[in-house]
């Protein structure tokens, strides 16, 4: 018997004779009904196996955790329509070897309430609302080493968000975070803040957002981070393309399509990053910089996928460290297990 079952099927059989110990008469239903407002527990273990190459430098091949992951949830009806949730959610669990340096992280953590009418309102560490507007290709591979990311400084932790009901298709979102001066990450009190609008009808999707980067973590300057998203879902494929841009930091461009067949999942996508001339970093400033990346990715059951990815990395001489030289690739493949 697998584990997750065995384990399961004890912690049903100690909550039903605990339960039938204090209401000999509880029904079935009554149990099922428990049962349900219980916490549910889930997670993943990640593998991946890559080998990185920098042209005219070094290379290297790594088996790692790619990011495996262990959390609760749960959410309860405080009144009728409203209801009352939270999510715990730890990474860094460094399963591929019994000696690793990964410490454990909380990569989420909040709570909140929720109502149709009302919209949704938590508090605590999640991605921001920034992120889940208008940056899915950065978000969307399962190792990204290459992907640039996008540039703006508001974090994932000590936000208050909220997430408006949908009007006819629009959707709106901020978020605030709370920097105090006694939080020894921040350099002075502030409250960076962002603002998000996102649309969708029939096919189309939309999202524009901004931060305001002004929290005192370090960033490379306090000019607002500006982005835009459109997306479109043709049955089985689905095409995004987005950009970014930060003054005096950088502007970002990025297309992606993703096909779906059966089982198998095909993603192909470019990105491209172009530094300011004023960019704080000698290695990229007034250079450009991408990245061409393809995936593969084949479910074997509702529970367990492995995938193949592959990215060429490209731009101005220098920018992965070598003079002269501007070419970099990785080529990983890896397996999941979900529960």
């Amino acid at each position: 018997m697998k584990k997750t079952i065995l384990a399961s099927a004890i912690a049903a059989a100690t909550f039903s004779g605990a339960a039938f110990a204090q209401n000999p008469t509880l029904t079935a239903s009554d149990l099922a009904a428990k049962m349900d407002s219980m916490p549910t527990v889930y997670g993943n273990i990640q593998y991946v196996l890559y080998h990185d190459n920098v042209d005219g430098g070094g290379s290297s091949v790594e088996h790692a955790d790619n990011g495996s992951t262990l959390g609760v949830m749960h959410d309860h009806e405080i009144a009728p329509g409203l209801t009352g949730f939270f999510k715990i959610e730890i990474d860094r669990l460094g399963a591929d070897d019994i000696d690793s340096r990964d410490s454990f992280r909380i990569d989420e953590a909040y709570i909140g309430v929720k109502g149709d009418n009302f919209g949704q309102l938590w508090v605590g560490t999640d991605d921001s609302i920034y992120e889940t507007a208008v940056t899915e290709i950065s978000e969307f591979y399962e190792v990204a080493t290459l992907s640039r990311g996008v540039d703006y400084d508001t974090g994932e932790g000590d936000l208050v968000q909220y997430l408006s009901p949908s009007f006819g298709g629009l959707t709106i979102g901020a978020a605030v975070q709370i920097n105090g001066d006694a939080d020894p990450e921040v350099s002075k009190k502030s409250y960076p803040w962002q603002l998000a609008a996102m649309y969708q009808v029939d096919a189309l999707e939309l999202a524009v957002a901004v931060d305001s980067n002004d929290g005192g973590r370090g960033g490379e300057n306090n000019e607002n981070t500006y982005g835009l998203r459109a997306s479109y879902n043709l049955d089985n494929l689905r095409l995004t393309g987005e950009f970014h841009t930060r003054k005096d930091v950088s502007d970002t461009f990025g297309v992606m399509g993703v096909y779906t067949l059966g089982k198998n999942q095909f993603a192909l996508s470019y990105e491209l990053t172009q530094y300011d001339d004023n960019f704080s970093d000698a290695q990229f400033a007034d250079k450009d910089i991408d990245t061409v990346t393809l995936q593969a990715l084949h479910n074997l059951s509702d529970h367990m996928y492995v995938y193949f990815e592959g990215y060429l990395g490209g731009g101005d001489d220098g920018v992965y460290g070598v003079a002269d030289k501007s070419e970099r690739s990785i080529a990983s493949v890896g397996a999941v297990y979900y529960f």
